[in-house]
C-alpha cells in the first residue's frame, strides 16, 4: 500500500495561455502522441499504488467523459467534480473535502507532464510534519521558491513577503497536504492556494522537497507542446511502466495516409485522420478525425480533432 492512498489531479483549468487547444478541449486531455496529458499523471499515481482518483472539471466536461465513459482508468475509479463555476485550485480542494478520508492527499496538476519520483516528497511530508509540502526543482520552469536548506521550509513565493530571498526554485504543481489544511478551507469560495501557503510560510507549515531527478514539463503553451513532440523520442520517458505502450507511435493504427503522402520529421498522425495523396507535412501534429486535403503541404502546424485543411500552411494552429 502506498504511504498516502487519496489523490486529487486539477483538471478543471482554463489552459489559457495554450489556447486555442484548449478551445474545444481540456487542457488535460490534449494528445502527447497517442495519449491523454492527464494518463500519464494517473500512470504515475498508479505506480505509486493509489487506486482511486478524484479529478475536477469545469471547461467542457463532456469531453471528459467521452474520454472516460465509465469514470475509470484501468480497472481504477476517477471520481469527477464539476464545477459550475471554477473555483481554483484551493476552492476546488475544499470542494471535495466532505469525500475525502481524514488522511494526507496528494495534489498533482493536470496539465504537467512528469515522472519526478515521489516518494521522497511523501516521506518529507510525514517526516517533517508540515500542513503541506510541495514538490520542487531547481530547473526546468519559472524560479519562484525561496527555500530554507535547513529546516526545508519555503520562506517566500515570488517574494511576495519581501524576504529578499534568492528564489531559487521551481513549484512542479505536485504537492501533499494535511486534512488540517483541507479543513481550513472555505468550500464554495473561489481561491487560489497561494494565499494559503503565504499564511502557511508565516506559521513556518510549508515544507518543500527537492526532487531533481526524472522529468517535468509544463505543457503551456503551442510552442511548448510542439518541442516537447521533437524532445520525446529521444529520451527515457516516462521511468515507470504505463499500460498503452505504443503511445509514442507517430501514426495512429486507424490513420489513412495516402502511399505518396511524405510524413516527415516529428510529425504525428491520430486515431482516423485522413491524409489525402500527394500532402507533405513537416513537423505537424494531426489531432484524430482531423483531414488533410491533397496537395497540402503543412509545416510546423498543429491541426485540431475534426478540422480539415488545405494548401500551404507553415506555423499555423486550425
Amino acid at each position: 500500500m502506498p504511504l498516502i492512498t487519496q489523490a486529487f489531479v486539477l483538471g478543471a483549468g482554463l489552459g489559457t495561455r495554450l489556447r486555442p487547444l484548449t478551445d474545444d478541449l481540456p487542457k488535460p486531455l490534449v494528445p502527447i502522441f497517442q495519449k491523454r496529458l492527464i494518463t500519464f499523471a494517473l500512470d504515475h499515481l498508479i505506480d505509486l499504488g493509489f487506486e482511486k482518483f478524484h479529478v475536477n472539471t469545469h471547461h467542457r466536461p463532456e469531453a471528459f467523459a467521452q474520454v472516460f465513459p465509465k469514470s475509470i482508468y484501468y480497472d481504477r475509479a476517477i471520481v469527477f467534480h464539476h464545477e459550475q463555476a471554477l473555483l481554483e485550485t484551493a476552492g476546488g480542494i475544499a470542494n471535495i473535502a466532505s469525500e475525502l478520508a481524514d488522511a494526507p492527499l496528494l495534489v498533482y496538476n493536470g496539465d504537467i507532464l512528469s515522472d519526478l519520483p515521489l516518494i521522497p516528497l511523501i516521506e518529507t511530508h510525514l517526516r517533517d510534519r508540515n500542513l503541506v509540502t510541495l514538490a520542487l526543482r531547481s530547473g526546468g520552469g519559472p524560479q519562484q521558491i525561496a527555500l530554507d536548506a535547513g529546516s526545508r521550509r519555503v520562506i517566500d513565493i515570488r517574494n511576495q513577503l519581501g524576504k529578499n530571498q534568492p528564489t531559487d526554485f521551481v513549484f512542479t504543481g505536485i504537492y501533499v497536504v494535511d486534512p488540517e489544511f483541507v479543513h481550513q478551507l472555505e468550500r464554495g469560495v473561489k481561491r487560489s492556494v497561494i494565499p494559503h501557503f503565504l499564511h502557511l510560510i508565516r506559521d513556518e507549515q510549508l515544507g518543500g522537497a527537492v526532487i531533481d531527478d526524472g522529468n517535468w514539463w509544463d505543457v503551456g503553451t503551442p510552442t511548448a507542446y510542439l518541442d516537447l513532440h521533437r524532445r520525446l523520442p529521444g529520451l527515457p520517458f516516462p521511468s515507470f511502466p504505463i499500460p498503452d505502450r505504443n503511445w509514442r507511435a507517430q501514426r495512429h493504427a486507424t490513420a489513412k495516409i495516402a502511399a505518396d503522402a511524405a510524413i516527415e520529421g516529428c510529425t504525428v498522425i491520430g486515431a482516423d485522420v485522413v491524409v489525402e495523396e500527394g500532402a507533405r507535412l513537416v513537423d505537424t501534429i494531426v489531432w484524430s478525425g482531423a483531414q488533410i486535403a491533397s496537395r497540402s503541404v503543412l509545416e510546423n502546424c498543429i491541426v485540431r480533432t475534426r478540422r480539415t485543411i488545405d494548401g500551404k500552411r507553415r506555423d499555423i494552429i486550425v
